[in-house]
């Protein structure tokens, strides 16, 4: 008799039966994740000329966009500059903190 290997997805006796709980294997982790909203806030204390500055250093946003993005924050009290997964966007909110910038991430709807 030939050795049959344990698949924890399959049901003992069965091909076709897949746990109800398990995820589609075909999906890649991207598409899975809904994706986190990288927010940047206004605070009294950061310079406008220096937000700016930041934003093109860190994402490589060309002066026009980094403006309009610090001025939404500037104007509106916040702006959303990203969405990404959960580690890249814990990522971009650890480097904006690290250049005295007011950040958070929350999980987009």
């Amino acid at each position: 008799m030939p050795h049959q290997e344990s698949n924890p997805r399959v049901l003992p006796h069965s091909s076709t039966h897949i746990l109800p709980d398990t995820v589609d294997a075909t999906k890649t982790r991207n598409e899975l994740d809904h994706g986190y909203l990288v927010i940047c806030w206004n605070d009294p204390i950061n310079l406008m000329e220096y937000v700016t500055h930041v934003f093109q250093v860190l994402f490589g946003w060309p002066r026009q966009k980094a403006e309009h993005h610090m001025m939404q924050v500037h104007e509106n009290g916040k702006s959303i500059l990203k969405r990404e997964p959960k580690e890249k966007a814990e990522h971009y909110v650890h480097q904006l903190q690290k250049y005295s910038l007011h950040a958070t991430m929350e999980k987009d709807a």
